[in-house]
């Protein structure tokens, strides 16, 4: 079989040809290092221009389109574009990644400056908002965030004289911004009559508020404070571009090619017109400029680099060159030198040099090329054209030899022939044509087989055969140079190819990733001599594969660099370097060649090279190379954690189900019954799915989770204490170093982490908003200042967070696949590991994200646990066969086996580690993994005889290892917690059913028991008295879904999932008898009251069968009920069976026989049952909720004073009604414990303790009843009922209307207020259409205290004098806004002034001189206002407004401190 891995051997990144100069500004800057640092495509390069050296910065996954250099020149920040763009703040020493920003900007980053001191950096978005942010970049923060303008901002720059106040323009604008607290506030610049109001492109802040800027028509605007003073007019011939701001003064560079400096106020220095020096050509615009010292930098349209000596500037140096604007397909390598050939669409065909790394010559065509080839002998280069030309020229002189044009559309491919005698030129129009050489390029041949475009051509060694590829995807061969096409495949089984570009073909099969487009990788070349093969494609990807790859999906390594598609990808004449070129980034990649020999050498290869060398995540091969999956792992990572309903759609269901229930609200209701339960205890501990969920805290105590309860138990007294703050299933544990905190992570939409105290219960923090569907993974860090958590959703988001503040730190996705487990160096806080299916990566914090590396182990494995070892660089992890792997960095040392099957746990301890495996043994290891120092098996010979219940199994799979207090705690797959003893004798502690859902429950008819029955083919017998233990166990065939104690309580009846049923010993749980009449499940299962001489079994397939259980017969069958039997009762008489079924019939038999009766509702009510579990009927009508549409009620069950009705229904919560409940929504007490459906609940025989079984979760929960006014009031004592019934206390009338008043303006609505009349300025002028539809663009809403804008600019009429507009002064304001606020006057200043507000100001009235100040920054109606009582604050207040909904959607309403 071919070998499917990926090649050994990698490509490094030597060089990058080209510079990004158009649509981009100011990306070009001298570091403190002397080196140039830009971009080009994804790519941020520093070139040092002495060695002639490049580094590279691969960080980005897009375009990179703007640049900042830090305020001391070593670290650099880009901003990509891209759906989720984010900025990057790198070392340009190291090219490592310092910070990340991400998560606020969309489409992309246009512009980036750092301020004065480097703390802050300020970035504009391109989103239609063009949105502006301020970030703490080290802490990956945002600080402010403001809608920037409603068109295009081209340069922004924060002032460096004056703290938090930045300047940003773009089209037709220019604005003014302070920033205070989080608000970034503007103030648009006043053009006046001093300038044309105009495109403004770029700017440059200076001492006293003012500030330069380059204007669209060549002028200087300057600007004081936000008037525009003075114009240097024609200051270039036309558009500036870029201005740079350094000590010497400013340099500016327009369209025009000039190159102007300045000194510090503004008065020109010298002028360079770039257009005139030797490089110079008709044309050159200048992009970006960088004065530093006697030395300039010039960035042109075209992409070149030219450096000035300021005092030899009519000698500029190119330093760099590339292709223009346009797409970039040609490329030919010559077959003897390292020159390779390159041509564009902007119609220039380049040579470059592969050692000296320069363009060596360059010609103009007269027509866009598209490809290009170059002769065997290497003395002629042919190149295509888009317009169905093709030209060839000398390689020496770049003269022409001749120029043909056969077709009409565009030359996609030409290849001369390994005999150097013919050419073949292959077109658009769906044909090759052959010339011959040597007869000056007469057309010889042609080939017309293809029905579409001709995308890819080779040639065989021998130059008599050529096989094409197709836009179809067809693979057809032609013989030389006929162009006959050949049908007969035998023919062709012996040729050799003499080049293999093709994309189709058994060779590169493997090349298609196994769902993909025919079209979209535009390139291949083989390297027969190393055998491997090089791709491109429309991602940006440069792939690396193994020649030849048969197999679909084969591995690979990947590269990233070029941002959009990759057209064209060769092998250099020697096989050193390969060449890519970027169609929509115009670039030229050089990668140089690492064969396998030179990579073993090079293992201590420079940190950058890793980076972009990473083997593959995508390759979605079969994994037929990878060992099969542990049943068990396969199952867990099946499992999705998905709900129909969350707990938190609640809210939103009722709102729905609001209009019904309104006459419902009208109607008294039955009252909350007087008693209420208390969680006892709880029989159960999720091991099935998790993983390291079990330890000890401070003072002793065990603590894990099971259901959507933290529980903490003390082994001395075999009691529990719960955290009930969670509503859904928890699935991962962490605690904190100190042991005295607990995070704990659920199932949600919105799932929450909470971090508890295990000593006082209660919540310290509660973090919300990043995961969707659950969190699989916590850790604390070693200070247990920050937590890491990993998300259910499909990239596994792993968040880092400060979670004392809440504060989210960094995010980033963490794989495809799950993850198991997130480790935090207790080392370096900023450093962590997650291991998982396939799966063990290396982070470090950067700012805002994350950036990973993956572990080096050659093939992947599967990862269960992982720890740190005794130093920063040591990590251990168990992999899903038994091995210990030990790394160091991300370099996999070596592997120890540990175990038979997956390592499920392991802890480190001081002086070594302990492991856990599927084997069910207990392994102590010294600390380099060298020795295994003890084993424990957990048997059920060990087990001590304090044990708590009885072992399922012998070496039950181990998923949690815990050490302190000299024991090792054992968590199993089983539900069983143990306690190990280092002598060896084990003691059980807790233990519950296994995976599988729990729906059987009976209570013993006179004495502290229950039994269960599960899913997981075990029926239990389990002892509810404070012993709490489990009694007894059997193992069933089958699972069984519901069981009854006889009422003497002697036997115990068990229906089971396949029909049948046993009646067993209670004590010995050994059969009595067993019967199997049914197919489907027994759903249902009850002995008659009194003597219990029948047997009521009620199964799936809709039927009830009753029996005599003396005489073992069946007696009777109860028929037409239309679906499955959910519940069953007897009357006291043993004579009346009451049954409810799925389509919610309410059906009565008479026993013996089964035969239907109809029985009046209100007859129903006078018979005495003996026991109530039915959920339908008049008497119970109360206890299906509001959404019943959504969440069915499961089970009931009365208590047998009659008094309390308890309930389970299917989002898990346990209700308590009092019976009976008539009317529908009856008041009730609620408590959460179990995570999703409840499946049974029962009283105990004395009413002291309900017991309650929940489905998915696995466990059985004693509740203790507590009788009226002997409860203290608690959090569990639920919400009390769905809906507030007016009978709770109605409303005063002002309160009512204050209730009802709605702040939001209807943005886009034209009556935003109630006004009458029309004002004068809205007078008689005719609404425009857009006006007409109600939009306004750049919409600021109707009503907004903004200046308007200009309708277009208004020529003053010359003859009229007007009166210059004078300043209004706000003098008096009557009013008092008391109508709809409270507490909203204060005395100030010991009570000589007081302060209140009315409409949007804010007022102080002197009340000696009745003088009125204000405050006047708000823009619309005051709300609210309190003031600072603290003394170190005297006379700050803070006022609160209404905002406008369309102008910030994403900010909440903005508050003010007032002086």
């Amino acid at each position: 079989m071919a070998d499917r891995t990926a090649p050994n051997c990698h490509l490094r990144l030597e060089w990058v040809y080209g510079y990004r100069g158009h649509q981009c500004r100011n990306n070009l800057y001298y570091t403190a290092a002397k080196e140039i640092v830009y971009f080009v495509a994804g790519v941020g390069v520093v070139y040092n221009t002495r060695e002639h050296k490049q580094k590279f910065y691969l960080g980005h996954n897009d375009d990179i389109i703007s640049l900042a250099l830090h305020p001391e020149r070593v670290l650099v920040a880009t901003g990509q574009v891209g759906k989720e763009p984010y900025i990057c703040v790198w070392d340009s020493y190291t090219v490592q990644t310092v910070s990340i920003l991400k998560d606020t900007h969309t489409h992309g980053i246009a512009c980036l400056a750092f301020d004065l001191d480097g703390q802050c950096l300020v970035s504009v978005g391109l989103d239609s908002k063009n949105t502006i942010c301020v970030w703490d970049w080290r802490r990956g923060k945002v600080l402010a965030a403001a809608p920037g303008h409603a068109d295009r901002i081209f340069d922004i720059s924060w002032d460096l004289y004056q703290p938090s106040k930045l300047v940003s323009c773009g089209v037709k604008h220019i604005k003014f911004w302070s920033l205070c607290g989080n608000a970034l506030t503007p103030k648009r610049g006043i053009f006046g009559k001093t300038g044309d109001l105009q495109t403004i492109l770029c700017l440059a802040c200076a001492r006293d508020e003012v500030t330069y800027s380059g204007a669209l028509n060549g002028d200087i605007y300057v600007w004081k404070s936000i008037n525009l003073i003075r114009t240097v007019q024609g200051a270039h011939g036309s558009g500036i571009f870029s201005m740079n701001a350094c000590e010497e003064g400013f340099a500016t560079g327009g369209r025009d090619g000039c190159v102007r400096l300045w000194d510090l106020n503004f008065k020109p220095i010298t002028v360079i017109d770039l257009r005139e020096t030797d490089q110079g050509y008709k044309g050159l615009s200048v992009r970006s400029v960088c004065w530093r010292g006697d030395h300039i930098l010039v960035g042109t349209q075209d992409s070149e680099i030219f450096e000035v000596v300021v005092h030899d500037r009519t000698k500029p140096f190119l330093i760099m060159q590339g292709h223009c604007e346009g797409e970039l397909w040609a490329l030919a390598v010559h077959p003897t030198k390292p020159l390779a050939m390159t041509g564009s669409d902007d119609r220039s065909v380049r040579i470059w040099s592969l050692i000296d790394h320069a363009l060596i010559a360059r010609c103009n065509m007269e027509e866009p090329i598209r490809c290009a080839a170059v002769s065997t002998d290497g003395i002629h280069l042919a190149l295509g054209m888009k317009d169905g030309s093709f030209t060839v020229l000398r390689v020496r002189d770049m003269t022409e030899v001749v120029h043909i044009k056969d077709r009409k559309e565009a030359i996609h491919e030409l290849k001369y022939s390994p005999d150097g005698a013919h050419l073949a030129v292959g077109s658009n129009d769906n044909s090759v044509d052959i010339y011959s050489v040597v007869q000056r390029y007469k057309k010889v041949g042609e080939c017309i087989g293809s029905t579409s475009f001709i995308t890819h051509m080779d040639w065989s060694t021998d130059s008599k055969y050529l096989q094409t590829n197709d836009g179809n995807g067809k693979r057809l061969f032609y013989r030389m140079p006929s162009g006959k096409e050949v049908t007969n495949r035998e023919e062709l089984k012996l040729v050799q190819w003499s080049s293999w570009t093709c994309v189709l073909g058994p060779e590169v099969n493997g090349i298609w990733p196994k769902y993909s487009e025919i079209n979209d990788i535009n390139s291949v070349d083989a390297n027969f001599n190393n055998q491997v093969l090089v791709t491109a494609d429309d991602y940006g990807l440069v792939k690396l594969l193994r020649y030849p790859c048969v197999r679909k999906g084969a591995k690979f390594k990947k590269y990233l660099g070029h941002s959009a598609h990759i057209t064209n990808a060769r092998w250099s004449h020697d096989y050193q370097w390969v060449i890519t070129i970027g169609g929509a980034d115009h670039s030229v990649f050089q990668w140089k060649f690492v064969s396998d020999r030179k990579s073993k050498e090079a293992l201590h290869i420079a940190p950058q090279e890793t980076l972009g060398d990473s083997n593959s995540e995508e390759s979605d091969s079969d994994q037929s190379d990878v060992p099969e999956m542990d049943s068990e792992i396969e199952q867990e990572t099946q499992l999705t954690y998905r709900r129909q309903v969350y707990k938190e759609d609640l809210p939103q269901l009722k709102e729905q189900s609001k209009e019904k229930h309104r006459a419902m609200a009208m109607k008294k209701r039955e009252r909350t019954p007087g008693s209420g339960v208390k969680l006892h205890f709880i029989h159960g501990y999720r091991g099935f799915d998790c993983r390291s969920n079990l330890f000890y805290t401070q003072t002793g105590e065990i603590v894990y989770h099971v259901a959507a309860v933290g529980v903490v138990y003390n082994r001395h007294q075999n009691t529990q204490r719960f955290y009930m703050g969670h509503d859904d299933d928890i699935l991962c544990l962490a605690i904190h170093p100190l042991k005295d905190f607990v995070a704990t992570g659920q199932v949600g939409r919105d799932s929450s982490i909470h971090i508890w105290d295990t000593e006082m219960l209660k919540p310290m923090s509660v973090l919300k908003g990043f995961h969707q569907l659950g969190v699989c993974a916590l850790d604390f860090s070693a200070d247990g200042k920050r937590l890491a958590s990993v998300g259910l959703d499909d990239n596994h988001t792993i968040v880092l967070w400060d979670w004392r503040k809440g504060e989210k730190l960094s995010a980033i996705r963490g794989s495809k696949d799950k993850i198991f487990v997130i480790k935090m160096n207790p080392y370096c806080s900023d450093k962590l590991i997650t291991a998982g299916v396939k799966h063990m990566k290396f982070w470090h914090k950067a700012g805002g994200g994350l950036i990973g590396r993956k572990g080096n182990m050659g093939k992947t494995e599967t990862m269960m646990c992982a720890v740190y070892g005794w130093t920063e660089e040591m990590v251990f992890s168990g992999t899903c066969t038994g091995d210990i792997c030990i790394w160091r960095d991300m370099f996999l040392v070596k592997t120890v086996k540990a175990h038979d099957g997956p390592v499920f746990s392991m802890h480190a301890l001081e002086k070594g580690f302990v492991t856990g495996g599927k084997d069910g043994i207990v392994a102590l290891w010294d600390d380099t993994f060298e020795r295994c120092l003890k084993t424990y098996a957990i048997k059920r010979a060990v087990l001590a005889p304090g044990s708590k219940g009885l072992l399922l199994e012998d070496n039950p799979s181990i998923r949690a290892i815990s050490l302190g207090h000299g024991y090792i705690l054992v968590g199993t797959k089983n539900g069983e917690i143990l306690e190990v003893d280092k002598s060896g004798p084990i003691t059980l502690l807790v233990q519950g059913h296994m995976e599988g859902e729990v729906w059987g429950l009976a209570t013993h008819p006179h004495l502290p028991l229950c039994a269960t029955v599960s899913d997981d083919k075990t029926l239990r017998i389990w002892d509810l008295s404070p012993s709490h233990c489990m009694l007894a166990v059997r193992k069933l065939k089958k699972g069984g879904r519901c069981c009854c104690f006889s009422p003497e309580g002697k036997a115990l009846a068990v229906g089971l999932n396949d029909g049948s049923f046993l009646i067993v010993n209670a004590d010995t749980l050994e059969d009595l008898v067993s019967f199997h009449h049914r197919k489907d499940i027994i759903s249902d299962i009850r002995f008659s009251p009194g003597a219990g001489k029948y047997l009521a079994v009620a199964s799936g397939d809709s039927f009830v069968d009753i029996y005599n259980v003396m005489s073992s017969k069946r007696v009777g069958v109860c028929k037409g009920s239309l679906n499955y039997i959910t519940h069953l009762d007897w009357d006291k008489r043993g004579k009346l069976l009451q049954v409810n079924t799925g389509a919610k019939e309410q059906l009565f038999f008479e026993a013996p026989r089964g035969k239907k009766q109809t029985i009046p509702a209100t007859e129903v009510e006078k018979i005495d049952w003996s026991t109530w579990t039915c959920v339908l009927g008049t008497s119970c009508e109360g206890i299906w909720p509001v959404v019943s549409e959504v969440t069915e009620v499961t089970t009931a069950c009365l208590s047998n004073n009659r008094n309390v009705l308890a309930t389970g229904d299917d989002l898990g919560y346990v209700k308590l009604f009092r019976y009976p409940v008539k009317g529908k929504y009856a008041k009730f007490k609620r408590y959460v414990a179990h995570s999703t459906h409840v499946t049974n609940v029962r009283w105990t025989y004395d009413d002291g303790l309900l017991v309650t079984v929940g489905g998915g979760d696995t466990c059985l929960m004693i509740w203790t009843h507590e009788a009226e006014g002997h409860r203290e009031a608690r959090h569990c004592d639920s919400e009390e009922s769905d809906i507030e019934s007016e009978d709770d206390g109605g409303y005063d009338s002002d309160v009512t209307r204050e209730n009802e008043i709605n702040y939001t303006i209807k943005a886009l609505s034209t009556n935003v207020r109630p006004m009458t009349g029309v004002k004068p300025h809205l007078q008689l002028k005719e609404p425009s259409v857009d006006e007409r539809q109600g939009v306004i663009r750049g919409s600021r809403p109707p009503v907004s205290r903004a200046l308007p804008q200009p309708e277009k600019l208004q020529t003053n009429n010359v003859g009229k004098k007007k009166r210059p507009i004078e300043d209004l002064v706000l003098d008096l304001v009557f009013g008092y806004r008391g109508n709809d606020c409270r507490n909203n006057v204060h005395y100030l200043n010991e009570g000589t002034d007081i302060i209140y507000h009315t409409a949007s100001v804010g007022i102080v009235l002197n009340l000696t001189t009745a003088c009125q100040s204000f405050y006047i920054e708000h823009s619309d109606d005051i709300l609210c206002l309190t003031i600072n009582q603290h003394p170190k604050f005297p006379n700050v207040v803070a006022t609160g407004q209404v905002i406008l909904v369309i102008c910030q959607p994403r900010r909440p309403p903005s508050t003010c401190g007032m002086p």
